[in-house]
């Protein structure tokens, strides 16, 4: 469950031009944890979706679609809440075989947990209009165990028998004084294209459990070419092993059954509280033997991303191998790492990479990538997918912009991360080859923002704005996004700030005809 903030910036995106970065989500406060899809059928269709802050609404999920490959892209969809009072974040994406696109989010109490669903909603026009959302998860489904934190949702689009069944993973909230031990992960499966769900179930079991020392044992699932689904998922029970482990579910019925086996162990964890360490299971569409895991270790002194695959449907796995090409032990940590193969069987594998900003998290950063052909045992060289080194903001240090994502047809990659090169998080876009590292994307974000003074900044008493901004409303948001203080800017253009906490803050001003936002650091 994530909440982020937003900022309206103009990029030109220049055919040829290398590695040019397109300011996607164009909002007014916050916006990240992106995900992006492609049609199976059809590599010009794409649908990004995103979390982003609407005022009166807070945290909402948005969406656009390209028909084109990226050179244009649709208006943005925005999704209202099941009620009045809730929130949504955690949007993951896919489109099946016939070109429809389904949105997978959660929307919940993010303030007391009373309530909250895991839901899905359809687009049969890839992505312009959306239907009513469908529960897929609802807490109701888990008594006292808020079953419905990061969902992930994965199309089977194999052609089988099966082609079309989703399947929805998710796993307990991280809320102590409500969910209690043991923890499991989720599994909820529609077999009639999203109009309904069967039951949430455990894709853990008796001897593969995942035990009560993890919180949040989040799964990573994936479709293989022939309709299997899989999933890991982290466990630690030492009435199983003195290890943390991870299991591997797997089933070719929709998931009425499940077969389990241990595909990794680990004997220590990952030291850095703030790294965004989740990994990642992705499956090859042209050979139903591959699968691939990502994740992040530690062996050498800092986070390094690592690969390790299976030829054997997922029953024994390769050492892992190091993607990241830095100098190895440099004490510099990589992290947010995703990763996708194309039809041909080809990898990708992306993350935020430190090299060039310093040892330590809040570093600036780079997102970059590597790739290994299908005919190739070794990853290339990493390429730069980011146009510039972008400096730490502390908003990167809590929930939120947890994950980035990549899509990967014939040489080219889809890539959308977070960033805060603006001073607040936002959503970025680039199309690129993975041959010769050229993007090739026009114009699509526009911005009618005016920035004006603020001043002092940071200030202790008060702060004070352009005078041409006198009479707008404004609202005072806070990095969770949370809207603290709400008023109209007086004659003086002065905000009285001496009752806030200490911290970096976002100011929403607006009238009936233009609005405009501001940062500043209250001291």
């Amino acid at each position: 469950m994530r909440i982020f903030f937003i900022l309206l910036i103009s990029v030109l995106f220049t055919k040829g031009l290398l590695a040019q970065n397109v300011n996607i989500s164009n909002g007014a406060a916050f916006e990240g944890e992106p995900f992006i899809a492609i049609n199976p059928n059809d590599s010009q269709h794409l649908v990004v979706a995103w979390m982003g802050f609407k005022l009166g609404q807070e945290i909402i999920i948005k969406t656009r679609t390209t028909f084109d490959g990226g050179q244009t892209w649709s208006a943005t969809n925005e999704f209202t809440h099941l009620q009045s009072g809730y929130g949504s974040a955690d949007p993951s994406l896919k489109i099946d075989n016939s070109g429809n696109a389904y949105l997978c989010y959660i929307d919940y109490d993010n303030d007391n947990f009373t309530g909250g669903q895991v839901l899905v909603s359809k687009s049969n026009d890839g992505g312009l209009n959306w239907g009513n959302p469908v529960t897929a998860v609802n807490t109701t489904d888990c008594p006292d165990k808020l079953c419905i934190d990061r969902p992930w949702m994965v199309i089977d689009n194999s052609g089988s028998a099966l082609d079309g069944t989703i399947y929805v993973t998710s796993m307990n909230a991280n809320q102590p004084t409500i969910v209690d031990p043991p923890y499991n992960p989720y599994l909820a499966v529609s077999t009639d294209g999203g109009n309904t769900f069967d039951t949430p179930r455990f894709l853990d079991t008796m001897g593969y459990y995942s035990g009560d020392q993890i919180t949040q044992p989040m799964p990573t699932p994936t479709i293989g070419a022939d309709g299997t689904f899989y999933a890991i998922y982290p466990s630690y029970e030492t009435s199983q092993s003195v290890f943390a482990q991870y299991i591997m579910a797997q089933s070719d019925d929709a998931g009425i059954s499940l077969d389990h086996n241990v595909t990794h162990q680990a004997s220590s964890g990952l030291s850095s509280p703030l790294a965004k360490k989740a990994p990642l299971l992705i499956s090859n569409p042209n050979d139903a033997s591959q699968l691939g895991y990502l994740f992040l270790k530690e062996d050498n002194g800092d986070l390094d991303i690592y690969f390790s695959e299976s030829l054997d449907f997922g029953i024994n796995w390769s050492t892992a191998i190091r993607v990241n090409d830095d100098v190895v032990g440099n004490g510099i940590m990589q992290d947010l790492v995703w990763g996708e193969f194309n039809e041909q069987g080809d990898v990708v594998v992306c993350w935020r990479d430190r090299r060039n900003g310093g040892a330590g998290y809040d570093v600036p950063t780079e997102i970059m990538g590597a790739t290994r052909f299908s005919d190739s045992t070794n990853f290339s060289s990493n390429f730069t997918i980011t146009d510039q080194l972008v400096n730490h903001e502390a908003v990167l240090e809590g929930s939120g912009n947890d994950f980035m994502s990549v899509e990967y047809s014939g040489d080219t990659i889809h890539v959308v991360w977070g960033d805060t090169r603006s001073g607040v998080l936002n959503i970025y876009y680039n199309k690129m080859s993975v041959v010769d590292q050229t993007s090739n994307i026009q114009s699509i974000a526009k911005s009618d923002w005016n920035f004006l003074n603020l001043f002092p900044n940071p200030a202790e008493e008060f702060i004070t704005l352009d005078e041409n901004l006198i009479g707008y409303d404004f609202n005072i948001i806070d990095e969770q996004g949370r809207v603290i203080e709400t008023g109209k800017l007086s004659e003086k253009s002065k905000i009285v700030i001496s009752e806030l906490e200490r911290g970096t803050f976002i100011i929403y001003l607006s009238n009936s005809e233009s609005i405009a936002t501001f940062k500043f650091v209250k001291e």
